[in-house]
């Protein structure tokens, strides 16, 4: 009987002026308990593969726990496949243990997805794939790179990924039904589908001061990734462009200097690109980062949506608790709902996914 377990932390996207280049890992784990058990010579479960799942939406019926449906199970088989693995091996159990909130904005689908690539690395016994490796094959599904690239590698990265051609470009992601054999969770053709091409994504990791802690503060309700983007205009102001593109190049220093300088981190959060459209799906948003500065909340450096939200991010020193009460105040007052439930947590920079082998 083999056994391990892989650690993939949540992240959060965009950071400040950082939309779709900086993420950052934060330490609530996505964790998936495989055994394999090579006595058995046959299997009763489709692809040789038990899913089971504890957690974030466990009481909802959106997880499927069929491995020909369910994400990370689907991305671990398309791993398997570019290397002629037809299914897992017999006799493979994945249980679930997700305690990162769903639609939220804090990279669930991001941590699903690396965690479904290093799943088909170790069933697979696929140990040439290094982590610049696995990035790719991260990529052809998720074309997020700051939410697969915080948590793949952990820590506080900006990434970038490689020019596409027009058709690609034009398309935020590859949907798994092209490269999984057609069709999708049906008959298995045996066709072997399209390996990633090299180098698609690069990353850098950058300094994280570590005094700053990450607070976040996550609202009761969903916004869909997709109507964060729908939001967001097709052209931009040049003068909206060079705001972000001039906090950008302070941010990453600003965060990993010692001791850090509150009023500098704070103007370089930053950002005109994404937040100000974003705000009629969250309301509050606005009032929230216009009204928060150190200077009127001890402890605060800055603020940000979370990746597509409506998750909000507030990096401090300390007094983190009034400084969730004053967002959560905030959230509640422009709300349609003024008892909106808020729950948040005090978050560091995570570790990367890794590997865990029980000795």
């Amino acid at each position: 009987m083999e056994s391990f377990v892989i650690k993939t932390p949540c992240s959060s996207a965009n950071i400040g002026p950082g939309f779709d280049v900086i993420g950052l890992a934060l330490s609530v784990y996505l964790e998936l308990h495989v055994t394999i058990d090579r006595s058995k010579t046959k299997s009763e479960h489709p692809l040789n593969c038990r899913v089971t799942y504890e957690g974030q939406g466990e009481e909802s019926g959106d997880i499927s726990l069929d491995p020909q449906n369910n994400l990370i199970t689907r991305v671990a088989l398309y791993v398997l496949r570019c290397h002629d693995q037809r299914s897992f091996p017999v006799e493979t159990h994945v249980h679930i243990k997700n305690p990162i909130p769903l639609g939220r904005g804090l990279g669930s689908s991001g941590a699903a997805v690396v965690a479904g690539v290093m799943l088909g690395k170790e069933v697979g016994g696929l140990h040439h794939l290094d982590q610049d490796r696995l990035f790719d094959y991260c990529l052809m599904i998720e074309r997020h790179p700051d939410n697969v690239g915080a948590a793949l590698f952990g820590g506080f990265v900006g990434t970038y990924l490689m020019p596409l051609k027009p058709e690609d470009a034009s398309r935020v992601e590859i949907p798994l039904s092209e490269v999984l054999p057609a069709p999708a969770g049906g008959v298995d053709t045996g066709k072997r589908p399209p390996e990633p091409p090299h180098g698609i994504g690069h990353h850098i990791k950058f300094p994280w001061n570590k005094e700053i802690k990450a607070v976040a503060i996550i609202p009761d309700f969903i916004v869909p990734t997709h109507d964060a983007r729908a939001v967001l205009p097709p052209n931009y102001q040049r003068t909206d462009v060079v705001f972000n593109l001039q906090r950008i190049a302070l941010l990453p220093v600003a965060l990993g200097q010692s001791p850090p300088d509150p009023e500098l981190i704070n103007l370089a959060m930053q950002d005109k690109v994404h937040q100000p459209y974003r705000q009629t799906l969250i309301p509050g948003l606005c009032e929230i980062v216009e009204a928060m500065s150190p200077k009127t909340t001890p402890g605060f450096l800055g603020v940000c949506l979370s990746g597509a939200g409506p998750t909000i991010l507030a990096l401090a020193l300390s007094n983190f608790e009034d400084i969730a009460n004053q967002i959560i105040a905030t959230l509640r007052k422009h709300n349609e709902n003024k008892n909106l439930d808020c729950k948040w947590l005090v978050l560091e920079p995570a570790e990367g996914t890794h590997v865990v082998r029980s000795s």
